[in-house]
């Protein structure tokens, strides 16, 4: 008797825990949603400016790294190269703490634009943490950081760009927050940029960086 009571006892914890988790993903989703009408980006140079006809619905703080390899040179020395994409986490403050909404990293491009060619090596890509829905996305064009002082203030790391959607893609259950993406702005970069110290040839080397970037869609008519 006892025995079947303990087991009881455990079960609805563990349903009271998965209800109390479903709740908080919940409250987040519509937390996250909500703030997507309240998201003004910073004015940015023209280079980097979103076109007409989209607006900001999302912004992500972001904690990630850019990878490094040490590669031979031709003048028979070596350097640093960017040969990895940047990856990171995506946060959104939601009742004072911060909650992961998005993941950033490369894969191979799911579901293409039309006339869009996929290469092997992937795309840019950012998933969301709360449905599983996908965008990918090519650079635009970028400014050198410290260039802005509004958007793009801390000189000596990775570039800010303006990204295009070559693909989205719902969640599995028909989620779509970043279904609908059209641009994505990286702002406010800090840190990421190449080493500056010298390097054995296959050296690897992960540098920090933070920003914010900024999700567009394209504005209802």
């Amino acid at each position: 008797m006892n025995q079947n009571l303990s087991q009881l006892a455990k079960k609805t914890t563990r349903v009271r825990s998965l209800f109390t988790a479903a709740l908080a993903l919940a409250c987040a989703f519509a937390t996250v949603t909500h703030a997507a009408a309240q998201v003004t980006p910073p004015t940015t140079p023209d280079t980097i400016a979103v076109q007409a006809g989209n607006h900001a619905f999302l912004v992500g703080h972001a904690f990630g790294s850019q990878g490094y390899t040490c590669l031979p040179t031709a003048t028979g020395g070596t350097a640093w190269n960017p040969t990895a994409r940047p990856e990171a986490t995506l946060f959104s403050d939601i009742f004072g703490a911060q909650f992961q909404i998005i993941t950033h990293f490369q894969s191979i491009n799911e579901n293409p634009k039309p006339g869009v060619s996929v290469p092997f090596s992937g795309n840019a890509t950012w998933q969301s943490s709360l449905d599983s829905s996908r965008v990918w996305m090519v650079k635009v064009a970028g400014i050198d950081a410290g260039s802005d002082p509004d958007s793009c203030p801390h000189s000596g790391s990775i570039q800010c760009l303006l990204l295009q959607s070559v693909g989205n893609k719902k969640g599995p259950t028909g989620g779509n927050l970043l279904a609908n993406a059209t641009f994505i702005q990286r702002l406010n970069t800090n840190g990421g940029a190449v080493p500056t110290t010298a390097c054995t040839a296959g050296q690897t080397q992960l540098v920090p960086y933070t920003a914010d970037y900024y999700f567009f869609r394209a504005d209802r008519q």
